[in-house]
């Protein structure tokens, strides 16, 4: 198995939601159900992340600027999820494809060993966050927005459904969502949740802005965090 392949797959694991058509949204089967019930090698794991580190870090807390999502702490049938729709075409990105293909990257193994490697990593505590903070009149919008449309599948911290595959938000970057959030309104996302991409589709810019704002605001909890900004993954010492 050539592993150093999959750090190309990896780019683009996060979205705010996943599948294609509604009646495949919780289909079971596949590739996606045999990694999730696979038991990992985190010592693989750890050898399929080491190339990934190139772009999502070593401690796997993707870029502020949103080039890179965070993927640490991320829910593994997410992260699967999202390879799975790569490798099998239903989430568009043409640089990444050939690299998640299983020729290139290896079986269901592989990819249940590197998602729990990826998932047990402590989260960066000093998130990418949006303009307005706890004082400002579009922070409050934001929470309303969110409150009345998000919850139900997100949770009210934020912090996913594991057997639904909504994926955990709660620190992530607040312009890698911005972005994955546009695409799926705007319809450019052909993996997104139908659901989601009717409940936000009269979002207005402001709107977008001030909802993801208030998410890249939730506080994550002290125990999913890294100790300071300054921790380092000892992995890679």
């Amino acid at each position: 198995m050539n592993i150093r392949l999959v750090a190309s797959a990896l780019i683009a694991l996060i979205g705010l939601t996943l599948t294609a058509p509604a009646l495949a949204w919780l289909e079971k089967g596949g590739e996606r159900d045999e990694a999730l019930h696979l038991k990992p090698d985190l010592e693989n794991g750890l050898d399929v992340y080491e190339v990934c580190a190139a772009c999502h870090l070593t401690e796997g807390w993707g870029t502020e600027d949103g080039t890179f999502p965070q993927v640490a702490g991320q829910l593994k049938g997410v992260l699967i999820k999202q390879l799975a729709d790569i490798r099998e075409g239903n989430r568009d990105n043409p640089t990444m494809y050939p690299f998640a293909l299983p020729a290139s990257i290896g079986d269901a193994q592989a990819l249940a060993d590197v998602v729990a490697y990826i998932e047990k990593l402590p989260m960066n505590p000093a998130n990418g966050k949006g303009p307005w903070d706890k004082n400002a009149p579009e922070f409050a919008q934001g929470k309303k927005l969110y409150e009345d449309n998000c919850v139900k599948c997100h949770g009210e911290l934020g912090e996913g459904n594991l057997e639904k595959f909504y994926p955990l938000i709660q620190g992530q970057h607040y312009k890698y969502m911005l972005r994955q959030f546009e695409w799926i309104r705007d319809g450019k996302r052909r993996n997104a949740n139908p659901d989601m991409v009717k409940q936000i589709k009269e979002f207005s810019d402001k709107d977008m802005q001030m909802v993801i704002n208030y998410v890249s605001r939730i506080p994550v909890p002290k125990d999913k965090l890294a100790p300071s900004v300054n921790w380092k993954n000892p992995d890679y010492d």
